[in-house]
């Protein structure tokens, strides 16, 4: 029985039936739960909060946060969240983050969400990464017996919730974002890229006088159009060229506008959430989007935007914490199998003035598109990207970042390595198993050029 020694003996002496239900091993506890195909409403967690007095256990619904405010109030302790690593300490005889919310079998004291305790059903980590575990509302009740009730989580506290909950709002969380930080406003050259882009009478001329106003620009826009990938011929002399005989007015456009936005932050380039790596990440995202557009028959320069784009959230958050960013880039490169949202949480969730951080990078640059002004599907893409169940406005364009992300992940690409399935992303998109071999064959084909062209946007 692949469970916890402690939660199994525990169990047993206390006769409390339960089930065991697989999961793929190998991911982390949210992935399996993402994966597993129970309703997330069913699934609740535990919070481990110390202080000087010791542990105590905080369990809650899957997708509710825990507002530690109204647990210190409870308690009168200034209780805060253990790390990842010190819970995995305290766990020694379970998988790392599949902890289970069972605090007797570690003789913790306990505080329940008092919703848990009227649920018919719950599933939860069973210490193991083969397996979760499901019990009965009257063996659940049984299991957390002793347990203080209280209401312990914020309401809609995520941006992801369950059935009939109501989510926070990006323009809930941008009201908040907006009073506690300085946020960096869009580069002066990039709003004017951007204006002129939105009319309707925007000639190749403007756009080309507009670039060539910015010397660091011109070069890149030239070296981009020069590069191996596109493969013309001629001699290419001015951004009027680039415009004309080989990119298109779009495309320039897209590029110009990423380039000049990224100029809002101050980004270290090392690392695999560094510079260097956004880059990369995002010129194969855009090329991928803008293929899978032209097979789904959409717009492929907005698709190419919204991959080109996704990810400034990452961006964001160096700009605005550069110290726990440099933590967020180690614990990503020595913890390739937990998902960005969990190393977010480690590095944010002990931080009492940045728990907004913990939405999520996607989110956050989700809200920096919003107060920008970019196009919706941008804004949803870049928003919900790291939602792999995600339904609503826009959700072609979110499924299109989601399967190039995909893509990207078998080649060692982006910030998320735990591989999921891109067929089932495909399948919402109408593309079949044929279309995801002729992606992979044509980024593979292109994969040298786009490497060299990421080099030179940040040399």
């Amino acid at each position: 029985m692949a469970l916890s020694t402690r939660l199994e003996l525990y169990l047993s002496r206390k006769g409390i039936p339960f089930d065991e239900i697989s999961v793929t091993p190998g991911s982390n506890f949210e992935a399996a739960v993402l994966h597993s195909g129970l309703p997330r409403e069913e699934v609740i967690r535990a919070s481990l909060l110390i202080d000087l007095r010791g542990v105590v256990m905080a369990v809650h619904p899957f997708d509710a946060r825990l507002d530690l405010e109204a647990v210190q109030k409870l308690t009168s302790r200034r209780l805060q969240p253990l790390t990842g690593p010190q819970a995995d300490r305290l766990y020694d005889d379970c998988q790392p983050g599949f902890h289970p919310p069972i605090g007797g079998a570690w003789e913790l004291p306990v505080l329940v969400e008092e919703s848990v305790m009227s649920m018919p059903r719950a599933v939860m980590a069973g210490g193991s990464d083969r397996s979760l575990i499901a019990m009965e509302g009257r063996a659940l009740r049984l299991a957390l017996a002793g347990a203080r009730k209280a209401h312990l989580v914020l309401n809609g506290s995520d941006l992801v919730s369950p059935p009939g909950q109501k989510a926070v709002t990006l323009n809930e969380v941008a009201e908040q974002l907006q009073k506690l930080y300085r946020l960096p406003p869009m580069p002066a050259l990039a709003l004017r890229i951007f204006r002129l882009t939105s009319s309707t009478e925007a000639s190749a001329r403007e756009l080309a006088d507009l670039i060539e106003f910015d010397p660091s620009l011109t070069a890149q826009i030239l070296r981009y159009a020069r590069s191996a990938l596109f493969n013309y011929p001629g001699q290419i002399e001015s951004v009027q060229d680039a415009v004309t005989r080989v990119l298109g007015f779009d495309r320039v456009a897209h590029i110009a506008l990423g380039i000049a936005s990224v100029r809002a932050f101050d980004v270290p380039r090392g690392g695999m959430l560094g510079m260097d790596e956004f880059w990369r990440h995002s010129l194969y995202c855009a090329f991928l989007c803008q293929k899978i557009a032209v097979r789904c028959k959409a717009d492929k320069g907005l698709a190419y935007l919204c991959g080109l784009l996704h990810n400034f959230g990452l961006l964001l958050i160096g700009h605005l914490f550069p110290v726990e960013f440099q933590q967020l880039n180690s614990l990503r490169e020595a913890n390739p199998e937990h998902s960005m949202r969990s190393l977010e949480q480690e590095v944010f969730g002990s931080e009492g003035g940045q728990e907004l951080m913990l939405v999520g990078h996607g989110a956050i640059g989700g809200i920096l598109h919003r107060l920008w002004q970019l196009p919706d599907a941008v804004v949803k893409a870049a928003g919900v990207h790291q939602q792999v169940e995600y339904h609503g406005e826009h959700e072609s364009w979110v499924l299109m970042v989601q399967l190039a992300n995909e893509l990207l992940k078998e080649k060692g690409i982006g910030d998320e390595f735990n591989l999921q399935d891109p067929s089932v992303p495909a399948a919402r998109l109408g593309l079949d198993e044929a279309d995801l071999n002729l992606l992979r064959e044509e980024v593979e084909n292109v994969s040298d050029d786009l490497d060299a062209l990421a080099r030179s946007l940040t040399s």
